[in-house]
This record gives C-alpha cells, structure tokens and sequence, in this order.
C-alpha cells in the first residue's frame, strides 16, 4: 500500500501537485484519470522514487520510499515512462534484459535465475518470438509489450505506467490493458497506469485515482467511475452512461455488474 501525506510540488511559482492523503492499493489495476496538466505524470514520478516532492511523505507498506537505495526502490517498484528510453540496437531479448540489473549478482554477474526470468517474461507478454528481433522493427503494440516484458522481468511487485496505450490504435490499447489486467490477476503484481480513455478505465480498472489541478478530486473503487456527476465533474463535458451491448466475455465471466460505457453528448 502507497500511502502519501503532506505532498507538495511546486515549478516556476506554481504548485503543480498538492494531495494532504492519498492511500493506492499495490495488489490491484489502478488506473490515473485526469486531464493534460492535471498532476498525473507528477503523482506517478513521485511514486515511482524518480522525483522528490518538495515536501511530504510517500511511504510504501511501511517504508519511506526516499530512504530506499535505487536497487532496493527498484526492487520494489518497476516504472515505465511515456517517454521511452532509447532502444536503438538492441534485440528484444537484451531490452526485456535490462529489467534484471537491480537483481545481479557481485560484480554483476548473471545467473540461470536471471535468464529464467528473461524466458518467463517474454513468455507471459507473447513476445517470445520476437526475441532475437530487434525492437525498433516491431509494431508499437508489440514494442510495448516488449518493455512491458522488461518490467516483468524485474520482478517487482508494483509496476508503474505512464499513459502505456497513448502512441497505440484501439486494439493495441485494448491488447495493452488486457494484458496489464491479467498479470495483475495471475501474478498478483501490483499495476498503476495513467490513462486517458474512460471506457478502457471502465472496462479493465479496479482502483481509480482522479487528478485536476494538481489535486485529487476523488479516488476508490472503479465503482466511482459509474456515477455521471463525477465524470461530468473530471472531464468538464456532458457524459452519459450506457449499458454494454455485447460485453466481452472475459469481463462476464470476473464482474457480477453490467459494463458500462461512456458516451459523451456534446
């Protein structure tokens, strides 16, 4: 469990982030709504140990995150930035590779568990084929399972994403959560992703976190997401929920409740 008091961000004289309490599950798929500019990518800097807040705490179950070492955070939490670090060269076996650096031995020596967890990696995100191809000819939905496959390979138990569908078509976004959604569930990994669309919330989140202007404007279960007046609220425009007509048969077969949609009428 995150738990973040007293948060404080401010860049250029302006307080960027402002959040008094905030508690985030790390055993379920949390998904960070909110508008451009409204605090999401700070929150999941913060989180994930890469910035600081100018002042506050971010304790993670039970510990302060800022008096973590860098291995140890990243023992603890795998991040995984909109903008992606350069891949230029490299196999998808070497990218997914990089995931095992805060586990090496002395003197970085590598061991069979290391290459065990490269193979189960590659084989939970489907991209065992690809390992011997470089990752630069891949489509941008295979790509992003690729690095996602680097986070697994990790082996931490919270996985952070900033917007992971935002460069992808509607398939590959749905492929992305989908996946997302089932390592969470069969592996029992922690996942915290920033999203934009209200439907892919709808359908794959568990937790929800809502942002605008710097501050949390509401958070809990995805429940929270089927009330009208709090999208209408989040997003400034008029929106209407609907009832699925053909929900997806692996989202019947977990939920008791309909799938909603979200239809804006404006």
């Amino acid at each position: 469990m995150y738990e973040l008091s007293g948060i404080r961000m401010v860049r250029d004289g302006r307080t960027i982030l402002s959040i008094d309490h905030l508690a985030i599950p790390t055993n379920e798929m949390t998904l960070i709504l909110g508008h451009n500019g409204s605090g999401k990518s700070t929150l999941a800097s913060v989180i994930s140990g890469l910035v600081k807040p100018d002042a506050g705490k971010v304790m993670l179950n039970g510990k302060d995150l800022f008096s973590l070492s860098e291995r140890e955070r990243a023992r603890e939490v795998a991040f995984l930035p909109q903008k992606l670090p350069a891949s230029a060269g490299l196999i998808c076996r070497e990218l997914v590779r990089l995931g095992r650096y805060p586990w090496r031995g002395l003197f970085g020596r590598w061991r069979d568990e290391d290459e065990s967890a490269i193979d189960a990696a590659l084989e939970a995100t489907g991209t065992s084929r690809f390992a011997r191809a470089f990752a630069d000819d891949l489509s941008g939905g295979e790509r992003q399972r690729v690095w996602i496959g680097m986070l697994l390979a990790q082996a931490s138990p919270v996985m952070i994403l900033d917007e992971p569908t935002s460069a992808l078509d509607v398939r590959h976004q749905y492929g992305v959560l989908a996946l997302l959604e089932r390592i969470c569930r069969e592996e029992g990994r922690g996942v915290i992703a920033i999203i934009h669309d209200i439907n892919l919330a709808l359908r794959f989140a568990t937790h929800i976190v809502a942002m605008k202007g710097g501050h949390v404007l509401f958070e809990g279960s995805a429940e929270m997401l089927e009330d009208e007046k709090n999208l209408r609220a989040l997003f400034e425009i008029d929106v209407k929920l609907i009832k699925h007509p053909m929900p997806p048969k692996d989202y019947t077969a977990l939920h008791k409740d309909p799938l909603q949609v979200a239809v804006v009428c404006e």
